[in-house]
């Protein structure tokens, strides 16, 4: 073997490889820190491009699940008027009954036909109820998908027609009341089944968003373990290959006794 003093051979690729041992220990050093495969996109390019595109569609399905809890809340809160005029209704039909009978002095009347038209008129103050700013009785759209091309269209609800017609106990019959009073049941069944599609539509949108963000972590999440044990290793390559450089190094000393 020859001995020279401009090259040292050993002592370049030991350096070489002490680079590349190091280089790799800073990689898992990032990973552990930083929790993500992905430190820089140069770590894996297609993976990162296919991470992101999964991660934004997790948070679109959890936007869509947001939407669809406000319109379940806005349902809820139609259904508590919608109870509220049920009971007022129930109420005037009481009052329309007493009302007709043949015993009831004008005086009576007269204390009847006041409560009854109280009532009928907070039944009008309460079909104009608004839903943050939304009146509450009007028709909605809702998306139910992440993607935006499922649709939930919750009906409007009429209750001005009827009421209108219940203004007096002269003019109102028990039957025009049963009528009210059917429509706010019908009325009551549909956001009842508005609520239960939306219910549906929630948990898919969770099932998804968890698929997404799972499959997202198995691209992106840094497994512990393994990387640990990456990192022990390339700490002894680093060490290794530090002290064969110092001794790759001091290989020059031999052509320097040659010349003694």
């Amino acid at each position: 073997m020859s001995v020279v003093i401009n090259t040292n051979s050993a002592a370049i690729v030991a350096a070489d490889n002490l680079a590349t041992s190091n280089q790799n220990l800073q990689k898992s050093l990032n990973r552990l820190s930083s929790g993500s495969k992905i430190v820089n996109p140069s770590d894996d390019a297609g993976g990162l491009a296919v991470s992101m595109t999964l991660s934004a569609a997790a948070s679109r399905s959890g936007a869509a699940a947001t939407n669809i809890g406000n319109a379940v809340s806005f349902l809820q809160t139609q259904d508590g008027v919608l109870k509220t005029v049920g009971k007022m209704l129930d109420r005037m039909g009481q009052l329309a009954t007493l009302y007709a009978d043949s015993t009831k002095n004008s005086n009576d009347k007269v204390n009847y036909q006041t409560e009854y038209g109280q009532l009928q008129t907070e039944i009008s103050s309460l079909s104009s109820q608004k839903f943050n700013d939304i009146a509450l009785m009007s028709t909605i759209s809702v998306n139910t998908t992440e993607g935006g091309t499922g649709t939930v269209s919750l009906a409007s609800v009429d209750l001005s027609t009827n009421v209108t017609s219940l203004a007096s106990l002269g003019t109102a019959s028990i039957d025009d009341i049963k009528t009210a009073i059917t429509d706010v049941a019908k009325a009551r069944a549909s956001n009842g089944a508005g609520q239960s599609v939306l219910g549906f539509a929630s948990d898919v949108l969770a099932i998804n968003k968890t698929n997404l963000e799972a499959a997202t972590s198995r691209i992106s999440d840094v497994d512990v373990a393994a990387e640990s044990t990456q990192l022990a290793r390339w700490n002894v390559l680093v060490q290794a290959g530090t002290a064969m450089l110092s001794q790759a190094n001091q290989s020059a000393q031999t052509a320097l006794k040659l010349l003694q």
